[in-house]
């Protein structure tokens, strides 16, 4: 039986195995700086984390400690969301049942150290933010360490802090929704038949039909993660083939990543739920 640290890491796995999932990163697809073998080597170097989590450790430190890891590769940020959702599902699933009301409870827990924590991650690796507004400028995640003083001074929790960011960043939403859309594609991924990898590639699909990536909103604009929502609906549709939309994405470097990261969550829970593999 695979321990939850060791189903995080198969999910971080799986998620980079689907294919296609147009604009990600996935064993027939990449970018010249970043590649399959990159997410590979980030899904392992983020085992440490987990453990910790699993361990009944602080959330932030766990967190932390997965990004330095998966960092620990040349192609930068391969999964910094992703584990920012598994990490304290980890931690759900260690404290008792993994259910939404629990990682809820979890992430209520956090503290202030947890959210400082959460800032020390991005002195690892650069990560694709929008800019803050004025009055949280001294907030702004890119000043990584040099904002704890601030972050400190206000008393955030690491909840505060996704809070502040959830109406903007899909990652953030699902730490303030209970999970809900993880949860969902969990669900989603177990109904299906056939490979997991091919589950998860159409789940994927899914939910960029039903939602605008924030991480294309983020890099692109919010034209582009429209039109990027309308195109999912057209490959379901059958209007359209994935494989060509997924060529067609990384020519143009849009890249749904925060669909992705959920679909990592998602791919966890599932596992932990006895998902076969």
């Amino acid at each position: 039986m695979r321990s939850l640290a060791q189903n995080a890491e198969l999910a971080l796995l799986l998620e980079v195995t689907s294919t296609p999932k147009p604009g990600n990163v996935d064993r027939r697809h990449g970018y010249d700086d970043l590649r399959f073998e990159h997410f590979v080597a980030g899904a392992v170097g983020a085992q440490s984390g987990f453990r910790l989590a699993a361990d009944g450790g602080p959330v932030g430190e766990a967190f932390e400690r997965s990004v330095e890891g998966m960092a620990d590769q040349e192609g930068g940020n391969t999964q910094f969301g992703a584990l920012l959702l598994v990490t304290p599902l980890v931690a759900t699933g260690a404290s008792g049942e993994l259910t939404p009301e629990r990682a809820s409870d979890v992430v209520s827990g956090t503290t202030v150290e947890d959210a400082a924590n959460f800032y020390r991650a991005f002195e690892h690796v650069d990560v694709a933010v929008d800019e803050p507004p004025d009055d949280l400028d001294g907030l702004d995640v890119r000043r990584g360490t040099d904002a704890i003083p601030e972050l400190e001074a206000r008393r955030l929790t690491l909840e505060d802090v996704m809070e502040l960011s959830s109406d903007v960043d899909g990652v953030a939403a699902e730490w303030v929704d209970g999970f809900t859309r993880s949860f969902e594609a969990a669900a989603a991924i177990e109904r299906r038949d056939g490979p997991v990898p091919d589950r998860a590639a159409h789940v994927f699909l899914e939910l960029l039909a039903e939602e605008v990536d924030t991480f294309v909103v983020t890099r692109n604009d919010r034209e582009t993660a429209e039109e990027v929502t309308r195109r999912a609906q057209s490959v379901l549709d059958g209007e359209e083939a994935a494989a060509d939309l997924a060529d067609e994405f990384v020519e143009r470097d849009v890249n749904p990543g925060t669909t992705a990261d959920i679909i990592a969550a998602a791919l966890f829970i599932a596992l932990e739920r006895g998902l076969q593999v």
